[in-house]
């Protein structure tokens, strides 16, 4: 498994730095005028969902889970994956408007993900993980248990409407997950909740903070992480043809290798 150590700055697994050039890269790549590339394929990514996408500093290249399986299925049908950084909230309309083919991040499969574009075969499942304070009080079983609570959650993603359709007013978003888990901290919220993997590894590797993930709490049920394309696209047929056959069991190491348990990850 990968050594995130030293890769944590104040729980985001990106240095603004690292964000300014990797977007300046890609848009010199856009713009070179060279010709274009039949078997290119652009694959995006965000930056601070460890481990399925994330800036590497020491690189300033994306790596994770979901960036590896892209890139060995991609290359598997024989084309030339290309990769470039897109904050979270911006990964649905960059492929939308055709500024990228592929989308590789921990994006889970929802109703109204449906309606806008297109998933492969699922790789992957989780649910919501909640983080709370060591010095919290409560009991928080489930979702219900934060209605009288300020909650982080990150924007664009499944787990700010799961509170609001549990009830939960006070609901403040962030880019990214360290930024949440560093003010629940700080005490600016009283609970952070989102994807599971990535908040046991941000608290596992990252800043020593005050803070847990109760063991009492079950979210709501898993859900099903896919590589997501166009609708209609030819890409994600030929993406479930690999997955169909021998290239899952492929897959599996590299789950393996970024500390997540197949056998886990089934919806």
């Amino acid at each position: 498994m990968p050594d995130y150590r030293g890769r944590i700055l104040g729980g985001s697994v990106i240095t603004r730095r690292a964000t300014v050039a990797g977007l300046g890269a890609a848009l010199v790549a856009g713009c070179t005028g060279a010709p274009a590339d039949p078997r290119r394929v652009v694959i995006g990514a965000s930056p601070t969902g460890v481990p399925f996408s994330y800036v590497d500093p020491d690189t300033n290249q994306l790596t994770g889970a979901m960036v590896d399986i892209a890139a060995l299925l991609t290359r598997q049908l024989g084309l030339h994956p290309e990769f470039r950084i897109v904050p979270f909230s911006g990964l649905v309309p960059s492929l939308m408007t055709g500024r990228i083919d592929l989308i590789a991040a921990a994006m889970l499969r929802t109703p109204a993900r449906e309606a806008l574009v297109g998933f492969s075969a699922p790789v992957f499942a989780y649910a919501g993980g909640l983080a709370v304070r060591d010095d919290a009080r409560g009991v928080y079983p489930d979702l219900a248990a934060l209605r009288p609570l300020r909650v982080g959650a990150q924007i664009g993603t499944r787990f700010v409407d799961q509170l609001r359709e549990a009830g939960v007013d006070q609901v403040s978003t962030y880019q990214g997950l360290g930024d949440m888990l560093r003010d629940l901290a700080h005490g600016r919220i009283d609970a952070a909740y989102g994807d599971n993997p990535i908040l046991r590894m941000i608290l596992r590797i990252g800043p020593r903070w005050a803070v847990h993930m109760p063991a009492e709490f079950h979210g709501p049920g898993k859900e099903q992480l896919c590589l997501i394309a166009r609708k209609g696209s030819p890409l994600l047929a030929r993406i479930d043809g690999e997955l169909g056959g021998p290239a899952l069991g492929r897959i599996v190491p590299v789950l393996k290798r970024w500390g997540l348990q197949p056998s886990e990850g089934h919806a």
